[in-house]
């Protein structure tokens, strides 16, 4: 077996699986003024409220550089907030708007059609989803 051979890297088929899935994501996320990683915000948001910076950067493994002008463009379009915490200037709260909130309704049927577009069963969905989560965490341990 050639070790190098494209055919043979696992890196590339998960590469070009979610380059293929974050392509099928802008025509659902466009109506909704979106980009993919925009809604991964509102996403954790809607879930959980108000959290720091520093937190959404953890839960979505991106670092400040990368979160910061995606919270700006969301705080333009106002569906959120930033504002310093009183007891530390350092640290950015993050909240919903009622904008941010309502739109909310506007994507609840995102994840049907997502799951809709992929050629699996239900059963391969919620393995394949098991396997990346499990890699996923294992990177973050060992981080």
């Amino acid at each position: 077996m050639n070790e190098l051979a494209l055919e043979n890297q696992l890196c590339f088929p998960l590469y070009a699986a979610s380059k293929e899935i974050i392509k099928h994501y802008k025509g659902l996320l466009d109506p909704l003024d979106l980009t993919y990683t925009q809604y991964l915000v509102m996403l954790v948001l809607w879930e959980q409220g108000t959290m720091t910076v520093k937190e959404l950067g953890e839960v979505l493994c991106l670092d400040s550089g990368t979160l910061t002008p995606v919270l700006k463009k969301l705080e333009t379009k106002d569906y959120l907030s930033r504002v310093r915490k009183q007891e530390d200037e350092r640290s950015l709260n993050v909240s919903l708007t009622d904008k941010g909130r309502r739109l909310h309704d506007s994507a609840k049927s995102i994840p049907t059609k997502v799951k809709d577009f992929l050629p699996l069963s239900p059963d391969e969905l919620v393995e394949l989803h098991r396997l990346t989560t499990k890699m996923l965490q294992h990177f973050q341990e060992t981080d």
